[in-house]
């Protein structure tokens, strides 16, 4: 059965790269929800989720807080240390770097594998619980998919590898499900990860996403699709709770 509803998540995550896709003519439109759908998935699912996982403190910081920060830093070092190799050997340092919206991409499946195997923990702990995830699974995996080939298009990787990363992002859930069969993640491990994740998210969304989506197109249909995006998860994590 985890499995089965994993099934869901995988068809919603390959609707929202589908969208991505096609709806180039408004590329500023498109990048401008991705922004927001960063932003709610990061501040409304992501960062509650990881605090109550791993719920101590070092130094009276919440240890999801300190991964939060760590994320971000760890994405902003990679991003400036790719640009001044570049800088030094001659290239653009402002040049979008592909690695990086590849790194980005593999997050995100590491992410949606994690969405599975919280389908199968929840089907373990009750039906009531599972319906209740998989809502939240399935609906925001049509964010995972609109923004897992959003981010790998927009460093300028090919069409094929984006479409790929969509795949692997699509086929994630299903890998997660079936993993709790075998094994099961302590939740601490679980907090730390998300928490981590959370900061590399945000870092994508506020340094690139959202200036690229207003940099040619300054326009309130792009701030409004940022507010939709962001309410979107919004609705999903009410839905599910």
């Amino acid at each position: 059965m985890p499995v089965a509803i994993a099934l869901g998540a995988l068809v919603m995550t390959l609707f929202g790269g589908w969208v991505a896709h096609h709806v180039t003519d408004r590329r500023h439109l498109i990048l401008g929800l991705a922004g927001g759908l960063m932003l709610g998935v990061v501040g409304l699912d992501l960062l509650p989720e990881a605090l109550h996982a791993a719920g101590e403190e070092v130094f009276g910081v919440p240890v999801a807080l300190l991964c939060f920060v760590s994320g971000f830093l760890a994405a902003h070092a990679l991003e400036r240390l790719l640009a001044v190799r570049k800088a030094a050997h001659g290239m653009d340092p402002h040049e979008r770097v592909p690695q990086v919206g590849l790194t980005a991409a593999v997050a995100m499946i590491v992410h949606s594998v994690m969405d599975g195997f919280a389908i199968g923990v929840a089907y373990q702990v009750g039906e009531q619980m599972a319906v209740a995830v998989a809502v939240a699974v399935i609906a925001h995996d049509f964010a995972d998919g609109f923004n897992t080939y959003t981010i790998t298009s927009l460093y300028g990787n090919a069409r094929r590898k984006a479409l790929l990363m969509l795949g692997a992002d699509a086929v994630a859930p299903v890998v997660g499900a079936a993993s709790t069969l075998l094994f099961t993640l302590p939740e601490h491990w679980l907090g730390i990860y998300l928490g981590f994740f959370g900061g590399v998210l945000l870092y994508l969304a506020t340094s690139d996403i959202l200036p690229e989506a207003h940099h040619e197109h300054p326009a309130l249909s792009t701030l409004a699709c940022t507010i939709a995006g962001a309410g979107f998860i919004w609705l999903v994590v009410a839905v599910a709770s």
